[in-house]
């Protein structure tokens, strides 16, 4: 009896061991994502799984799931807080409903340019800002090149700012982005992305604001005939883990996991270029009027998006030091 009574706690020893190495013979890790398999993102996420299996010797695999298989982008935030999923991408407009201060990237005309973006992303204000959302389930590994924003149109133009006035213009579900169409005189209509093309058919909006890439990959240029380079705001796309994936990783697996992401992320940025002057001919030879309006009366109309920010002691300290890294 006694021996017996040795061996099952001998058995159980064993196995409490085990559980307390969270080390799998072989992880998948299962990506979901909205955008079209020819975009720089998906290529680049082609592009981790490969890296992740080298890197770990084949012992971790990425799945992706593109094109909105498994939801929208806010569907895909909700999957990974319960565990459903382990990966997805979002934009920073996205993920200000759960890492708050991240919205300070969707003020319009923050950067000087995409090297001053990078300089903050790729620093300690970006890395800081990752780590925002894990009161939320989630966690932030790194910034993907989503370009600059500027607005497309059904019915006119866009050259100042008084064109905007009563237009309904589709925004994603993001506070900064309604505030800054409503400073322009436009009137902000959060639609899901897999639900615009049909939106603007139906003139249930009179347009979007998007990168050049989206515009062109999601067809909404069939629809929307003029595209006004206003720039407005330089927002970064975020890939994103589920703290409930991050926290079963051993922390081998995370070292190979972040290694393949920050491969990714170095190997999108130089194919988002390529795929901003890919999209911008190809609209332009579909008969989109593609505008370049002068940017200072936009910049100087939404000003006052930042007055109500900078109510938020938090959120102006970051504007600040964003600004003084010019």
């Amino acid at each position: 009896m006694q021996n017996k009574l040795l061996a099952a706690l001998s058995l159980l020893g064993f196995l409490i061991f085990m559980g307390c190495d969270n080390t799998q013979e072989h992880r998948v890790i299962k990506l979901g994502h909205g955008l079209d398999v020819n975009h720089s993102v998906h290529k680049a996420m082609v592009k981790m799984g490969e890296d992740l299996a080298e890197i770990s010797g084949g012992k971790m695999e990425l799945e992706i799931y593109p094109s909105q298989q498994l939801g929208t982008e806010r569907e895909c935030v909700e999957l990974l807080q319960i565990g459903s999923l382990d990966m997805t991408k979002v934009s920073v407009g996205v993920m200000e409903n759960f890492a708050p201060k991240m919205k300070v990237f969707g003020l319009p005309y923050l950067f000087r340019d995409k090297e001053h973006a990078f300089q903050i992303l790729d620093g300690p204000i970006g890395k800081q800002l990752l780590d925002e959302g894990e009161d939320y389930w989630i966690k932030g590994m790194g910034y993907y090149d989503a370009g600059s924003r500027s607005f497309y149109t059904k019915e006119k133009p866009i050259e100042e700012p008084s064109d905007l006035k009563g237009m309904k213009i589709r925004v994603m579900e993001s506070a900064s982005a309604i505030e800054m169409v409503k400073s322009l005189g436009g009137s902000p209509t959060p639609i899901s992305w897999g639900e615009l093309y049909t939106s603007l058919q139906q003139g249930v909006v009179d347009g979007a604001e998007n990168n050049p890439p989206s515009f062109y990959l999601s067809r909404h240029y069939e629809v929307c005939k003029y595209y006004s380079l206003d720039e407005h705001t330089l927002l970064p796309d975020v890939l994103i883990i589920g703290k409930h994936t991050w926290d079963h990783l051993s922390d081998q697996e995370r070292v190979w996991l972040q290694e393949a992401v920050d491969k990714s992320v170095t190997y999108q940025r130089v194919l988002w270029e390529d795929s901003e002057k890919e999209a911008l001919e190809a609209v332009k030879a579909a008969g989109v009027s593609v505008i370049l309006p002068n940017k200072e009366p936009f910049s100087e109309k939404t000003k006052s998006v930042y007055k109500q920010y900078e109510q938020d002691p938090e959120i102006k300290e970051l504007i600040d030091q964003i600004k003084s890294n010019r």
